[in-house]
Order: structure tokens, then sequence, then C-alpha cells
């Protein structure tokens, strides 16, 4: 199993200021729940990436 595999990522306008990975997609997900709550507002950027297949799992702000 792979413990950095879903990686989160927040920015600020456009600087990366925090980082997470977990081996769980299930732990990651509650943890963007948690950083858009807590940090979500104008110049946020939020992503959840599953590094093994390079694919954004969820983002926020959502983008159409």
């Amino acid at each position: 199993m792979n413990d950095q595999r879903y990686h989160l990522l927040l920015t600020v306008d456009g600087r990366p200021v925090l980082h997470g990975w977990w081996a769980s997609e299930a732990t990651g997900r509650d943890q963007f729940q948690q950083v858009v709550g807590r940090h979500g507002r104008p110049g946020v950027r939020v992503t959840l990436t599953d590094e093994e297949t390079g694919a954004t799992l969820t983002s926020w702000p959502a983008r159409p």
C-alpha cells in the first residue's frame, strides 16, 4: 500500500501553503472537506490528487 498515494494541496494565490498525503482515498476526501471548511475563501485552491494515476479527484472551487 502506498502511504502517500492521495495528495492534498492548498494554494493561496497560486503558492503552495499546505500539503498532506494519505494511503486511503476516504481519509484524503475527509481531510479535503475539513481543509475547505477551514480555509476556503477567495484566492484559495484545494485539490486532492491520486498520485498513482495523476488524476485530480476533487477540487475547490470546483472547475466547470
